[in-house]
């Protein structure tokens, strides 16, 4: 792996606690700063968001927060996601369509990621690498945009399914 490359099953860079080179700001920090009111639902629902281990689709949030919350609706988890989009706090993903036409969520991290998905048992990986943020300032120079969002996601067999099947 190239030099300062990091890797991160689902959804883990920015959460350790010994790698700092990418961080995840805390959500509800962020709000508070930016005068959002923070509801008794808001605050469970950002709260899963942030300490998720793996990326999370709208019906896996209600579910969760429902085992704390039973009157918790849809209609709240789609405005809570929606909130934390329009203020640049968290990313929407759909991770190379796996499970059809879902989309997942994940706080924003302080550097920009790729994501690998394994086509055979659905694991996703998070990669970052200097290279990637070459590419971005390369692509900006050459196109004359001012790169804002870079996403890129790549699809594959990963080394354990790549090793079953040999």
């Amino acid at each position: 792996m190239q030099s300062g490359s990091l890797l991160a099953n689902d959804s883990q860079l920015g959460r350790s606690r010994t790698e700092t080179a990418i961080s995840r700001p805390s959500l509800m920090e962020e709000l508070v700063e930016r005068g959002v009111r923070i509801t008794r639902q808001r605050r469970l629902l950002v709260g899963i968001i942030q300490d998720s281990p793996r990326h999370l689709d709208a019906f896996t949030l209600l579910k969760i927060a429902k085992q704390e919350d039973p009157d918790i609706n849809l209609a709240t988890v789609y405005r809570t996601i929606s909130l934390l989009k329009k203020r640049g706090l968290i990313d929407e993903l759909d991770l190379m369509h796996l499970e059809g036409e879902k989309h997942y969520y994940e706080a924003k991290t302080s550097s920009d990621h790729c994501h690998i998905a394994c086509f055979n048992c659905g694991a996703i990986v998070e990669y970052a690498s200097p290279l990637f943020e070459r590419l971005k300032k390369r692509i900006a120079a050459d196109s004359g945009f001012r790169i804002g969002v870079a996403r890129l996601e790549l699809g594959g067999v990963c080394k354990g399914c790549s090793k079953t099947s040999a």
